[in-house]
C-alpha cells in the first residue's frame, strides 16, 4: 500500500479500528474471505443492515462519536455509521476516510422535520473508501427495513462505484438532494459539526429527549 494512503488505515480517537471489539465484529463479518472488494462490501453491508438508522441516536459527547461505542449500541445515524463502517475498513487493511455534504431530505417524520425546523441535513456522513485506485463513496445510513417501510430505494454498494442518496423514491417523490459538498477528512471534524449543529439546529438535543423514531415511522406508514 502507498505510503500516502497510510492515513487512512491509521486508528484515530473516533475511527478506533484497534479496539477488540472492531477486530471481533470485522473477522466475524469477513468469514476468512481474502479478496478486498468482497471485504468492502460485506462490511458496507453488515453496518448498513445489522445497525438501524436512528437519528435519535443524537448526541454530541466525543465518547458518542467513537467506532466502538456505536458498534455497542447497535444503532446509529448517518454520522456514527460512517464512522463505524470506516473503522471497520480500516481493521481490514482498506483505506478509508469520511466524507460529508449537505443534502436536503424531503422524506422524513413529521416530528423530526418540526424539530429541525428545516428540511436541511447539514453534515450528513458517509464513507469514502479505496478500491481499486479509486476513492468510492458508500452511504450506510438506511437500514433496508427502514426504507421498505418508506418506500426508498436500498442504497447498494458494489464496491466499484459510489452508492449515494438516490434522488427519488420508488414511487418517484422526491427523496436526497445534495446542496453542499463538505469535504473528505483522515478523521471526524466533531468540532466544525458541533459549531453548524449549534446554529442550526439548536434545540435538538432537548426536543428528541424520550423519542422513539421506529415508533414515528411505524405510526406514518400504517
Amino acid at each position: 500500500m502507498h505510503d500516502k494512503l497510510s492515513e487512512y488505515l491509521t486508528p484515530t480517537y473516533y475511527i478506533n479500528s484497534d479496539h477488540p471489539s472492531i477486530k471481533q465484529f470485522v473477522a466475524d463479518t469477513l468469514n476468512n474471505e481474502s479478496d478486498q472488494v468482497q471485504q468492502a462490501i460485506a462490511l458496507y453491508y453488515a453496518v448498513r443492515d445489522q445497525f438501524r438508522y436512528d437519528p435519535y441516536s443524537f448526541s454530541m459527547e466525543k465518547s458518542a462519536f467513537q467506532a466502538s461505542f456505536i458498534l455497542s449500541k447497535g444503532h446509529g445515524w448517518c454520522v456514527t455509521k460512517a464512522v463505524l463502517l470506516a473503522a471497520c475498513c480500516r481493521c481490514a487493511g482498506i483505506p478509508a476516510r469520511l466524507g460529508f455534504a449537505d443534502v436536503a431530505n424531503h422524506l422524513s417524520t413529521k416530528r423530526m422535520r418540526e424539530t429541525m425546523n428545516t428540511d436541511v441535513f447539514y453534515w450528513h456522513g458517509y464513507t469514502s473508501i479505496y478500491l481499486g485506485g479509486q476513492w468510492l463513496k458508500a452511504t450506510p445510513a438506511f437500514n433496508v427495513e427502514l426504507c421498505q417501510k418508506f418506500n426508498l430505494k436500498p442504497l447498494e454498494f458494489d464496491g466499484t462505484q459510489d452508492s449515494i442518496y438516490h434522488e427519488f423514491d420508488q414511487l418517484g417523490n422526491k427523496h436526497m438532494e445534495y446542496l453542499n459538498d463538505r469535504g473528505e477528512y483522515t478523521d471526524l471534524p466533531l468540532a466544525d459539526i458541533t459549531a453548524t449543529f449549534k446554529q442550526y439546529y439548536p434545540a435538538m438535543s432537548d426536543a428528541i429527549k424520550g423519542a422513539d423514531f421506529d415508533q414515528e415511522v411505524n405510526a406514518e406508514v400504517s
